[in-house]
């Protein structure tokens, strides 16, 4: 019954759904509304509050390209590429590649979010290159659901905002909290065992449906070698090792400086930093990093495109007070026990629309902290709960979506039937995690 449920919904929305770029829109247009409809604000300031935040993610934009790019460019080194063909021709059946790919996109987003989208998405690609008639849209749909628990992991947002020293909630709060309180509290662990489980299982049990639509798969283009036979000294200059160890030894430097200095953390400038320079080590020869660089860059079109358009949206939530209406209607009919609770499912619609961790956060944080002193609620239960709720109904936004999509090279109603189901039993775990402790 529920492989029927699941293939009735599959062609519903392979029919319903448009191109993210649509849901940017159709988005942007309901916050209109709204912000017509539940504020004091008129349609002009609407416009200039849109306008004025549409480029305000202009380096958030960059940073999210440069880790598709880096780590397509990290992928798809010889070293990286031939460990991954491995893993993938060691595969047997459709239900195990999914199983794998799960369990490679669910802990690579554990510790880092960027790295575990991109990398299990790359997997795919190597999966369906040696098992054809795999299900590919459910493979790339499962690299996906691994983002389900980044939120929980270590390079979260929320919880490493809350360890910086100087964060905008340090005052709210009191004091700096570290990871040991967050991402070590029992509830989070619970959470993201709960959550990797639910995961696991819902792909076990859609790896098992035989019958499914066969997606052709864009082939990704050969490496040129041309450059190989050529003895010009550009050429050799282009395949020479040995600007590829210097680059890399002045990279290795600056990382042990930092980390000497006390000053290196996991933000997505080390990460991209890190992600590019082993890439460019891995392919020895810069020519062949090169390469890998532009057949990556082409994959960035989306994001360029629609981050903008998230942004107004984020702009209207924030100066128009809409998001501050939503969140404290859910503080109003609140108590100490439920305020966890009903703060998860404030985060959790606010998500469709701030789909930014760090800028829910913002918006969320001087209303949700200051409420739950009042009410006498536990704070660290409380930023979890707005932490979850914004990972949770990932799975229905489009924006995080569109880096795997980029590397699979499908469309986003190809996955999100699989999205849906992932909702639903993850949201049985988390809703009983926020209301059991």
């Amino acid at each position: 019954m529920i492989n029927a449920i699941v293939q009735g919904c599959d062609r519903v929305l392979r029919r319903y759904t448009p191109d993210p770029f649509i849901v940017a829109l159709l988005l942007t247009f309901t916050i209109f509304i709204l912000g017509l409809s539940l504020t004091d604000k008129s349609a002009g300031m609407l416009v200039v509050y849109w306008g004025n935040e549409f480029w305000q993610l202009s380096v958030f934009t960059m940073q999210m390209a440069m880790i598709l790019i880096g780590g397509y460019a990290l992928a798809s080194s010889p070293p990286v590429d031939r460990f991954l063909t491995k893993i993938a021709q060691s595969l047997t059946s459709s239900r195990q590649a999914v199983v794998v790919t799960s369990i490679l996109g669910l802990t690579g987003c554990l510790f880092n979010w960027g790295f575990g989208l991109v990398v299990a998405a790359i997997f795919c690609r190597k999966v369906v290159a040696v098992m054809p008639h795999v299900n590919f849209r459910l493979m790339v749909a499962t690299a996906y659901s691994g983002f389900m628990v980044w939120h929980g992991g270590f390079s979260g947002s929320i919880p490493l905002l809350m360890a910086t020293p100087g964060n905008f909630t340090e005052k709210l709060i009191g004091r700096v909290v570290p990871i040991q309180e967050t991402l070590f509290n029992w509830l989070n662990i619970t959470a993201v065992i709960g959550v990797y489980l639910a995961i696991l299982a819902s792909n076990y049990f859609l790896g098992s449906i035989k019958k499914y639509k066969i997606v052709e798969v864009p082939q990704e283009p050969e490496y040129d070698d041309s450059a190989e036979h050529s003895t010009t000294p550009a050429a050799k200059l282009e395949r020479s090792r040995v600007v590829t160890y210097i680059t890399f030894g002045l990279a290795f430097l600056f990382i042990y400086n930092k980390i000497v200095m006390g000053c290196f953390t996991f933000d997505l400038n080390h990460v991209n930093f890190m992600f590019l320079m082993l890439a460019f080590f891995l392919h020895q020869k810069p020519i062949r990093f090169v390469q890998a660089v532009y057949t990556g860059t082409k994959k960035v079109g989306p994001i360029l495109l629609q981050f903008p358009f998230y942004a107004g949206i984020m702009g209207i939530m924030r100066e128009s007070g809409l998001a501050q209406i939503i969140s404290n209607f859910f503080v109003e009919i609140s108590t100490a026990d439920s305020f966890a609770f009903l703060t998860f499912i404030s985060a959790s619609i606010l998500n469709l629309f701030v789909p930014s961790g760090g800028g829910q956060w913002a918006i969320q944080a001087p209303i949700v902290i200051p409420a739950a002193h009042d009410l006498g609620a536990d704070i660290i239960k409380t930023s979890m709960a707005i932490a979850w709720g914004d990972a949770w109904t990932n799975m229905l936004q489009p924006f995080w979506a569109l880096p795997v999509l980029a590397v699979a090279g499908l469309h986003l109603r190809d996955i999100m039937s699989y999205c849906l189901f992932y909702l639903i039993t993850s949201g049985i775990v988390l809703i009983s995690v926020f209301l059991i402790f």
